[in-house]
């Protein structure tokens, strides 16, 4: 259903205020670069730090923007079950085409839990839900056969791996089958796990190379693999800076070299230390984005 380059899109920041304007500036910048669909309000986005309103007013934001030229994916995922439905349900009233529903953080719920937890979502909101594994984000690691029990549910339908474990997202898809889409969650490992079956990637990078990272994805699925392959190779570099510090913070500083919008990221995240955005300006250069 989702497949390609998705970008998980920044919160641009003015202020300590969401920056509406280039958010929406953000929005053109990657359809422009050929990204397949968009995600809000994911851990790129800052949503943990995104009050209620403040949260679907960039979801909002972004589907006005959008205008069905691509899908939008909401992120609404919460530790609490409750929220996470309430999200969901307002997203879909707003004109989202999915949702990515990460795993519950903090209160390390079990593998039975999990299952709960997702299939009360799928039960109580009728729109195409994407899971989201991180366990280096939440502390809770969703094992593939707890996926399994998942796939067959019929508004269940992807998941974004984000383990950085080839072996746990082939386990993935060889006990679903195609009852479930598998996303890359690392830019690092798009092209192999697309040679293992995934859709795509729900990308990082994407935010300051659109094109780039859309190419990518667009010459593995017209069989062009020695392309596919060369990038992976070319961005290899970059996008490991993408993680320097907690992300967003490189990606976010970024994009304020490149001037698509201020890199304010909000507490507890903190400016990137002069030393590693030093560094980053300087694997920009090479790669001729500043």
């Amino acid at each position: 259903m989702f497949k390609g380059s998705i970008v998980a899109i920044v919160t641009p920041f003015r202020n300590g205020a969401v920056d509406f304007e280039k958010l929406r500036e953000l929005v053109e910048f990657q359809i422009a670069g050929g990204t397949d669909a968009i995600v809000p309000c994911g851990t790129t986005g800052e949503a943990s730090t995104l009050d209620y309103d403040e949260h679907m007013d960039v979801v909002k934001t972004v589907i006005n923007q959008v205008n069905k030229r691509v899908p939008v994916i909401a992120g609404t995922g919460s530790n609490s079950t409750a929220e996470a439905i309430e999200l969901s349900q307002k997203a879909k009233e707003a004109g989202a085409d999915g949702v990515l529903l990460v795993t519950p953080y903090y209160n390390k719920p079990t593998q039975e839990g999990l299952v709960r937890h997702y299939t009360a979502i799928a039960a109580a909101v009728a729109i195409p839900q994407i899971l989201y594994n991180v366990p280096g984000r939440t502390g809770v690691n969703m094992l593939p056969e707890t996926v399994a029990r998942l796939a067959p549910n019929k508004n269940i339908v992807a998941i974004k791996e984000a383990t950085g474990s080839l072996q746990q997202a082939s386990e993935v898809m060889a006990l679903c089958g195609d009852q479930i889409d598998v996303l890359s969650g690392d830019d690092f490992i798009t092209f192999p796990m697309m040679a293992c079956g995934a859709k795509g990637v729900i990308s990082v990078l994407a935010n300051i190379m659109p094109k780039t990272v859309a190419d990518l994805t667009d010459a593995f699925f017209a069989g062009d693999l020695e392309k596919a392959r060369q990038l992976h190779l070319q961005t290899l570099k970059i996008g490991n800076a993408m993680f320097m510090e907690s992300n967003p913070i490189p990606v976010k500083t970024a994009l304020g070299l490149m001037g698509k919008c201020s890199d304010e990221v909000r507490l507890p995240l903190c400016p990137m230390a002069e030393g590693n955005k030093a560094k980053l300006a300087a694997i920009m250069k090479e790669y001729q984005l500043i």
